[in-house]
């Protein structure tokens, strides 16, 4: 049954019942003719397995530079990650120094606010609340000329002190810049800020497809591995027959000697007994018999005349 990768790129599996064998008894014990049937069989057969070796190999090499080209997406992924991760610390160092910065900038404010004693006592909405409830109180309730006085040094006191208060805001306009400066440089860290979650983002990204291609190349790599390993089938096989077809080959050859050598002997044979009966015609020529024109050509072929 064809394995998933054979159906995926349609490769035929290989048949063992399509495959030749010679055994060392078929060597010795089958006639030349069969032989020769059986290395063409077997030249077949290695030829159309080297075939299929071939195709694998081919398979193997793209599915390796497949591999490779996903290996080298990867890479360039892993390098805009890094040089991406690098820009992430540079403005997370250039937040850091900045909200430090900003740190100390509010810091001093809340200093300077403190010697003007601004953090101490009511804001100026309040005491002008204050002192339009006191007012309201002294136009509509009707009081002793005790409590009246009380209430109107009251709302003195409080004048008084609502108008040493904005005296002392508006001496403080270098708080005013110290703030904003201070707010100017919180601001900036945000925007670097901002920028760190920006790049964080697309370094993420760019490691998301990093992971994907390596994990891309692992399963393509497979895939080239179990090729290979296919390619390795079919070229042993290849080679095995290729042995066998040598060996049939060599049988051969040596049946080509046997034979040869037979006919040798058996050529050798017939002059032999050709020279004999030449050399008994001669005798009887010599002894004056009449030879027939057979003789004659035995004894001219001989060279005994």
């Amino acid at each position: 049954m064809a394995t998933q990768l054979e159906q995926d790129y349609d490769i035929e599996p290989i048949k063992e019942s399509d495959n030749v064998s010679v055994t060392d008894e078929d060597l010795e014990k089958r006639s030349k003719g069969e032989l020769i049937k059986f290395a063409g069989q077997l030249r077949d057969r290695r030829n159309e397995l080297n075939q299929k070796a071939s195709r694998r190999a081919s398979l193997r090499d793209d599915l390796n530079a497949k591999t490779r080209e996903k290996v080298d997406e990867a890479q360039e992924h892993r390098e805009k990650r890094d040089e991406l991760n690098d820009q992430v610390q540079e403005h997370k160092k250039q937040r850091n120094d900045l909200n430090a910065k900003a740190n100390e900038l509010f810091d001093k404010l809340d200093n300077k606010k403190r010697e003007l004693e601004l953090d101490k006592g009511k804001s100026l909405d309040e005491l002008e609340e204050e002192i339009e409830r006191l007012e309201f109180k002294q136009q509509t309730e009707v009081l002793s000329a005790e409590d009246e006085r009380e209430l109107i040094e009251r709302i003195n006191g409080k004048r008084e002190e609502y108008q040493q208060r904005k005296e002392k805001l508006e001496e403080s306009e270098e708080l005013d810049d110290l703030k904003s400066e201070a707010e100017r440089v919180r601001d900036e860290a945000s925007e670097h800020h901002e920028k760190v979650t920006e790049l964080a983002d697309e370094a993420q990204h760019h490691h998301n497809q990093m992971i994907e291609a390596y994990r891309a190349a692992d399963e393509i790599r497979d895939e080239a591995d179990e090729m290979h390993e296919l390619f390795v089938e079919a070229q042993e096989l290849a080679d095995r027959h290729h042995e066998d077809f040598v060996r049939v080959q060599k049988r051969l050859r040596e049946l080509d000697k046997k034979e040869e050598k037979e006919r040798r002997t058996e050529r050798e044979a017939e002059r032999e007994a050709a020279k004999e009966e030449a050399e008994e015609i001669y005798q009887k020529f010599k002894e004056g018999e009449t030879l027939e024109t057979e003789d004659l050509m035995k004894l001219q072929k001989a060279g005994l005349l």
